[in-house]
């Protein structure tokens, strides 16, 4: 309720303070008595923030633990079996010290439930749907977690349910990861996944083998055409370069000289018997005629024709009004423009219509409006939305910036008031939109 907010934010407040301490369970519990007072986005990020940092502590202290208890093995047969011996116990399970931890059927099954879910299923580790809205996640993250969380849940397996929780929180609330996990599946933090498969992309392009070890110089590129010969090409793939066999090429007097280094060096060829021209030449041809051949259709092809221009309000250039046929929008054109081209003048002039003799006072679509000025009309139509959407979100942005500014970290001190003026604030592009059906 709106009487409770300055309670929740002084809870709030509370919560921060001890997280800065170190009080996790403290910070946990204002922070919660925060959200059920008066819930706002600061409180729900401040509560992930505060089980992200324990489970980060917890997972130090157990390493710290499995370090020790690796050098002194006894201790930690002693611990597992005191451990083992509590949890046999009907509904309860040793914690921490050994001190029993109770537990109930449902808090169980919970447990059961989150702990068979893979580690990356975020959406049935919180039980939402994938379409649904950050509010349905939020909501279900608080039952999560006050049902899995470690002072209240003494199951088996209870701590790591929970940090599985959290994890799933923590991506889902993000838009920028959500939308990375949507589209691979994949924890979004994990930067390993694209190496591997550009890693799998570059053995695959390799053939698994002998194929090219870093990128080709311009000499290397020269001498896979002209100076390898067949061995260059040769064992699937360029085999050839990399290798001991090193092809270099040149030109002399005598045309082409090629140089064979390494591996069971031969002499230089300078007076060697040089190949075809025309053979030497062979790639160039055929690049010169892909390009030839990837030009024709632009040869026989008519440019289009450019579309007239048209202006928002009228002017002494722009005096013929008219309404778009698709979304009744409003525009202005030159009437001596629109005889003049070749496609909409010479369709009007077909109907007998001569724009140019129109006066302002006659109705503002004259004309039944053909083919070529149909399709005008429509791009009208996209250009006057294009422009509506740009300065709508502008505005959206801008009501965003100034709502943000207002509350601050906590919203402490935030005039809540003003707040509501900023949200009420009507922008005049979006609800032309709206008009136009073109915004919900």
């Amino acid at each position: 309720m709106e009487s409770n907010r300055e309670e929740a934010v002084r809870c709030l407040a509370i919560a921060q303070k001890h997280l800065s301490g170190g009080n996790y369970p403290s910070a946990r519990k204002f922070a919660q008595k925060s959200i059920s007072l008066f819930e706002t986005p600061d409180a729900i990020q401040l509560l992930a923030t505060i089980n992200s940092a324990e489970t980060s502590t917890e997972a130090s202290e157990a390493a710290s633990t499995s370090s020790a208890t690796e050098t002194h093995p006894s201790a930690s047969g002693s611990k597992h079996r005191h451990v083992n011996g509590n949890a046999s116990s009907s509904g309860t399970a040793g914690g921490m010290g050994g001190e029993k931890r109770e537990y109930t059927p449902e808090q169980k099954e919970v447990v059961r439930r989150v702990r068979a879910c893979k580690i990356t299923e975020y959406y049935e580790i919180l039980a939402v749907k994938r379409e649904c809205e950050d509010v349905e996640i939020k909501k279900a993250y608080r039952k999560l977690a006050l049902a899995l969380h470690p002072d209240k849940n003494g199951a088996p397996g209870a701590d790591e349910a929970f940090k599985l929780v959290s994890k799933a929180f923590q991506v889902l609330s993000d838009p920028q990861k959500r939308s990375i996990y949507d589209r691979s599946g994949s924890d979004p933090e994990d930067r390993s996944s694209g190496m591997a498969s550009a890693a799998s992309s570059f053995r695959s392009f390799n053939g698994g083998g002998g194929g090219f070890e870093g990128e080709l110089s311009p000499e290397d590129l020269f001498n896979m055409f002209f100076g390898g010969g067949g061995q260059a090409f040769g064992n699937g793939g360029f085999g050839g370069f990399g290798g001991p066999t090193v092809f270099t090429t040149s030109f002399g007097p005598g045309g082409f000289r090629t140089t064979r280094m390494g591996g069971g060096a031969r002499p230089q060829q300078a007076n060697a018997e040089p190949r075809s021209v025309l053979i030497q030449l062979l790639p160039l041809i055929l690049l010169f005629a892909f390009s030839l051949l990837s030009a024709l259709p632009n040869l026989f092809t008519t440019p289009p024709v450019p579309d007239p221009h048209f202006s928002w309000s009228a002017t002494s250039t722009y005096s013929a009004e008219r309404h778009t046929g698709g979304l009744g929008v409003q525009f202005f054109m030159d009437p001596n423009e629109i005889m003049r081209h070749p496609v909409i003048g010479a369709e009007l002039a077909r109907d007998g219509i001569d724009w140019r003799k129109l006066t302002t006072n006659t109705d503002q679509n004259p004309t039944k409006a053909g083919p070529a000025l149909a399709k005008f009309e429509r791009g009208v139509d996209n250009t006057y939305s294009q422009k509506l959407y740009a300065e709508c979100q502008a505005g959206t942005d801008r009501k965003m910036r100034l709502k943000e500014a207002e509350i601050g970290v906590f919203g402490i001190g935030t005039d809540w008031a003003k707040v509501e003026r900023i949200q009420k604030e009507v922008i005049p592009s979006c609800e032309e939109l709206r008009k136009l059906g073109l915004l919900r």
